[in-house]
């Protein structure tokens, strides 16, 4: 499932180029970025017209405080990539809409869901930011 924005074939991978690593940034975004939350995600994203990337580069956190193994945390983080990675290329091959240039999820949900819900869930936020 690809889709095509500005000619541009996205491909339906999630390859390092495209995950947010660098502190500076990842500072910024929490800085200046806007947010908002819909169960169990808190969105935190930032739309840099000069520094604009299709798909946006993009941190998946899950916090040590809610799940303290690390086993549940990686498997969470696992899940929302791969739901990221399913479905992006649907929704940023939209044409004339405006895209964050960096991207934050974070889960904030208490209980470790399956991965259809959170499928459901993460399209159901990304067309919500698609809108904004």
């Amino acid at each position: 499932m690809n889709g095509e924005h500005n000619g541009r074939i996205l491909k339906a991978t999630l390859p390092s180029e495209e995950r947010l690593k660098s502190i500076k940034l990842i500072e910024e975004l929490f800085k200046k970025g806007s947010s908002y939350f819909l169960h169990p995600f808190k969105i935190v994203y930032v739309i840099d017209n000069k520094e604009n990337t299709i798909p946006p580069k993009i941190l998946v956190s899950v916090p040590k405080r809610t799940f303290k193994r690390a086993v549940d945390r990686n498997i969470l983080k696992r899940r929302i990539k791969e739901a990221y990675r399913k479905n992006k290329s649907g929704i940023f091959s939209t044409p004339g809409c405006v895209m964050p240039s960096h991207l934050a999820i974070i889960y904030i949900g208490k209980e470790k869901l399956d991965f259809d819900t959170i499928e459901k869930k993460l399209i159901l936020l990304l067309n919500r930011l698609k809108s904004t």
